[in-house]
């Protein structure tokens, strides 16, 4: 049973997520160089937390190939999360990303074998309103706004994984493998990346010391902190409900990035037209399911 301190954490770990976008932004690197040196510190941060805690690393074979695997995705989602963002700004970024409650509606009855909730699905259906208002209009960030869309599935996917992992295994050791394969998957990625997207063929893996220093925090905060607690969250929180949550990860984004990058991150009346849309889904969302469980459990 989830306590009021625990959704203080959900959306304190949300802030510092639409915090990461970012510092994202600001790295000078391109995404993918940064994304690799954000495993790394990553695997070392978590790594030297179980270890001066004196936790074991011990998962069994099976696990441990599953733990790397979700990695991968990982290694996507931050891909196209942080992708969107350079193709088109932070904004559209974590907008695309919002739609990662209507993936959790979908992705956690399939794989659990639940049965889907009606009004869940109907309010995916009003964030995929939203986002219609911002394409049917003349909007320039339209590859951007897709790959945030993809950020947002495979946002809710990993979170489907780690939530049935998390019943037998702890936090830290999760996140410590995950953050390995997040490290191999875009370790076998680079030579691709070089050779077909990157600017004159070249891997860029000499970061400047404010880049290290961005990175570093990203790693610290809004990985080996913030994604162990989410991990740890979803021992009491549902994916969806995590999910949900984390559309408010825009506005907390959208409103530090218009103080932070100014003119640059001002879009049109039908973005936010659009995105009150999608936040209003979220806002709605917990008045829905008291009405719905109540009946359920009157019946």
């Amino acid at each position: 049973m989830a306590s009021s301190t625990d959704y203080f954490k959900l959306h304190f770990i949300v802030f510092l997520w639409g915090f990461s976008a970012i510092l994202g932004k600001l790295v000078t690197i391109p995404a993918v160089e940064m994304i690799f040196f954000r495993a790394i510190f990553s695997a070392l941060g978590i790594g030297a937390v179980i270890w001066f805690a004196k936790d074991s690393f011990r998962v069994e074979r099976n696990d441990l190939v599953k733990l790397v695997l979700i990695g991968f995705v990982v290694a996507v989602h931050w891909l196209s999360f942080f992708g969107a963002a350079r193709v088109a700004n932070v904004s559209v970024s974590l907008v695309g990303f919002a739609t990662n409650s209507l993936w959790a509606a979908l992705l956690e009855p399939w794989f659990n074998k639940t049965r889907f909730k009606k009004y869940e699905l109907v309010l995916g259906l009003v964030v995929l309103l939203g986002l219609y208002i911002i394409f049917s209009f003349d909007f320039q960030y339209k590859l951007g706004l897709a790959i945030g869309v993809f950020a947002g599935f495979t946002s809710a996917l990993f979170s489907v994984f780690n939530s049935k992992m998390v019943k037998r295994i702890a936090p830290r050791s999760i996140t410590f493998y995950n953050m390995i394969g997040v490290f191999l998957g875009t370790g076998l990625f680079l030579p691709i990346y070089q050779a077909t997207i990157a600017t004159d063929h070249q891997l860029h893996l000499l970061p400047s010391a404010m880049d290290l220093l961005y990175i570093a925090v990203l790693a610290g905060v809004c990985s080996v902190y913030a994604y162990t607690v989410a991990i740890e969250l979803m021992k009491r929180i549902s994916v969806f409900m995590i999910q949900l949550t984390l559309n408010l990860e825009p506005v907390y984004g959208i409103i530090m990035a218009v103080i932070i990058f100014g003119q640059q991150e001002k879009m049109s009346f039908n973005f936010y037209v659009g995105t009150l849309v999608i936040m209003g889904a979220v806002a709605t969302y917990p008045l829905l399911k008291k009405k719905f469980e109540k009946t359920v459990l009157i019946e």
